[in-house]
């Protein structure tokens, strides 16, 4: 079943663009407009105007005693053709408490809207078991939100292979596809 979970993210290149392959251990939820419940799926296409505020990520299969972090980034600026900001450092949460979601975390950098500009763009959602509390303030490429690195993040704070990850595409709205 692991095996299965994790082709769309082989296919989709997050594995090895972004993260290693691991084994998920814990279910992850992302869903965007609590109104119209649009649950992320891995390489589903969603328009930018859809992912304009800060989704709910629900975390399943743990306990209130575990916490997470979670990383949300886009490989693929400023397009996927020459990414050579990868990756883009869209959201930081950590110490996420088992069985909630999100926003009982300690938001580290604040939600950014998803904007691509050019072409198809991949956005990432990685969720990490922490061994203990983060003490981890703004990462180094923070400032400008470029250059972020998930698996030197991860390394640097001792969290170990991801949990559990889910992407979703987007492109640049033009005024005929809104309607």
């Amino acid at each position: 079943m692991a095996g299965r979970s994790l082709e769309p993210l082989i296919l989709g290149r997050v594995i090895g663009d972004v993260v290693d392959a691991f084994t998920p251990t814990v279910t992850m939820e992302v869903t965007y407009n609590t109104n119209t419940n649009k649950r992320v799926c891995n390489g589903h296409e969603f328009f930018p105007s859809a992912v304009n505020s800060r989704p709910r990520v629900a975390i399943n299969g743990a306990d209130l005693r575990t916490f997470f972090t979670l990383v949300m980034t886009d490989p693929d600026v400023p397009g996927p053709s020459d990414p050579y900001l990868r990756e883009h450092l869209h959201w930081l949460v950590t110490d996420i408490p088992g069985t909630t979601d999100a926003t009982f975390g300690r938001e580290v950098v604040t939600y950014e809207i998803p904007k691509p500009n050019i072409g198809i763009h991949r956005f990432v959602f990685v969720l990490f078991r922490q061994t203990r509390r983060l003490s981890v303030s703004s990462p180094s490429a923070a400032a400008s939100r470029d250059h972020f690195n998930t698996r030197l993040f991860a390394a640097e704070n001792g969290l170990g292979s991801p949990v559990a990850c889910v992407f979703f595409n987007a492109q640049r709205e033009t005024a005929a596809r809104r309607r």
